[in-house]
């Protein structure tokens, strides 16, 4: 009987005058090919297993050769695997193959870890065999996590040392025209007490004074608050799709139990817009992290973000089948220190709308009871600029 991965490889097969001298080829490869190589058939089960894969999850290449791969997944992918391969096959509808994305592998000890998976397809006869290829990525995400760590560190160090100079600067600025309000009205009481028809029209030029110096402390205070909100930015041409990896990446680090499916679909994966990277990368954590937790009691939790791309702008949705928005966030969801969640600030989705405005768009949501929350914003697309 034919090897049935003898199809699957592109070799030239002119040399080799058996059977036997093409499986050692194959066999070597699958001994040497550096990322952990499954490969199985069109019903999910292990026909070949790399040895870097046997170092990876720690079986033997017999324990799980003919076995269902989801034998390697957790609970989350693991009820779930058999039903995508079948939408495929009956759809054509790619959501992972040629594409690639971040899941969690199980091991031999029943461990679990962050995995980059890129799967690949080929056709034997009327039967399809995918090829998985996975790399390990706890090392990347914690230097990731760390990274994290220490610019929210430093960014909180700035913002610290920023409200100080803040702080100081407000009551430098606001203590003459509020020392001068109070010693108006205190002169204005007194002059009350026994008012002559002078003693009135001063009482009135007090007032006045009074009321000057207020609003010349009002504009103290909103040229302050301008200066806040309008901040800076460091505009440049980014990778979109590199952006949301980080921030899956991100968003997923800490969160405990089972969690949601990411399916990115992008209308063109290369596209790159005009945004301060670090920031960007805040904002689809943000929104990431805050549908992931929203999914902790759904059923089948999945996450979309769409991109598409018209007139020089790229929209953005991040999209999840959720219970959708809290009647306390429905109605004003970018709300500062608005939270459902016992340990929330409530300041996550109004950093996010603060962000997207200055990056000169505005971000909507959309939410039904039971049927999700969507977040839709827009950015600038990138032009490249050829010579």
């Amino acid at each position: 009987m034919a090897d049935p991965l003898s199809d699957l490889w592109r070799v030239d097969t002119s040399d080799f005058q058996d059977s036997d001298s093409l499986q050692s080829i194959l066999t070597s490869i699958l001994r040497s090919v550096p990322d952990a190589m499954i490969v199985i058939d069109d019903s999910g089960v292990i026909m070949a297993f790399s040895l870097a894969a046997e170092t990876l999850f720690g079986y033997k290449a017999s324990d799980v050769v003919g076995k269902n791969i989801n034998c390697l997944m957790t609970e989350t992918d693991r009820v779930h695997h058999d039903q995508y391969i079948r939408n495929y096959l009956v759809t054509g509808e790619r959501q992972i193959i040629g594409i690639g994305r971040i899941v969690e592998a199980r091991l031999a000890n029943g461990d679990s870890i962050p995995v980059e998976l890129k799967i690949g397809e080929a056709a034997i006869g009327d039967r399809k065999l995918f090829t998985g290829f996975i790399r390990d990525i706890t090392e990347r995400q914690a230097n990731i996590h760390r990274i994290s760590e220490l610019q929210a560190e430093i960014g909180n160090f700035s913002r610290l040392s920023a409200v100080g100079t803040m702080a100081s600067a407000m009551a430098h600025e606001l203590n003459q025209p509020l020392t001068a309000v109070a010693n108006y009205l205190e002169a204005a009481r007194d002059m009350l007490d026994a008012p002559s028809a002078d003693d009135l029209a001063m009482v009135q030029e007090a007032l006045t004074a009074a009321a000057e110096q207020s609003i010349r402390a009002g504009q103290i205070v909103r040229r302050l608050r301008d200066y806040v909100s309008r901040g800076e930015l460091d505009l440049r041409p980014v990778d979109l799709k590199a952006v949301i990896d980080d921030a899956v990446t991100i968003a997923k680090v800490g969160i405990d139990g089972p969690l949601a499916r990411v399916v990115v679909r992008m209308e063109d994966p290369e596209v790159r817009v005009l945004a301060d990277r670090l920031q960007l990368r805040q904002v689809f954590a943000n929104l990431i992290r805050n549908a992931i937790e929203a999914l902790s009691e759904t059923e089948t939790p999945q996450i979309w973000i769409h991109t598409r791309h018209a007139d020089g702008e790229t929209a953005i949705q991040v999209r999840d089948n959720g219970p959708g928005l809290s009647e306390e966030l429905i109605h004003s969801p970018f709300d500062a220190f608005q939270t459902t969640k016992a340990n929330g600030m409530g300041l996550g989705l109004s950093i996010c709308q603060t962000i997207i405005e200055a990056h000169g768009s505005t971000i909507e949501v959309s939410s039904q009871p039971g049927a999700g929350a969507a977040f839709t914003f827009t950015l600038r697309t990138a032009i490249e600029v050829t010579e």
